[in-house]
């Protein structure tokens, strides 16, 4: 893998409306390696590895999130390498449990 690696934390109405399955549709459409997961919090956080312009556009249509969200703050940072280990055995993207 080579490219950015970014992790976001997305907060608002984002649990219980679909976003992870749409985090997981448009993250595989655009061939990026990472993960989603849902939070006990209530917020959803994500890991997008892969080309830094696609990476980008991933974390800002995460500003936006599906129609049936309400997004109301994106966390972004840079992400570790070693994160992508929590991915399922040979999935490029993976929907992982709660934390």
């Amino acid at each position: 893998m080579s490219g950015a690696i970014r992790q976001v934390t997305i907060t608002g109405r984002v649990q219980g409306v679909g976003y992870r399955a749409w985090v997981e549709h448009r993250a595989r459409n655009h061939d990026l390696e990472g993960w989603v997961r849902n939070r006990r919090d209530g917020s959803v956080e994500a890991l997008f590895a892969g080309p830094a312009e696609i990476v980008s556009e991933m974390v800002a249509s995460c500003r936006r999130g599906p129609s049936s969200a309400r997004v109301d703050a994106v966390q972004d940072e840079g992400g570790s390498p070693d994160a992508l280990n929590l991915r399922r055995p040979g999935e490029r993207f993976s929907v992982l449990p709660t934390i």
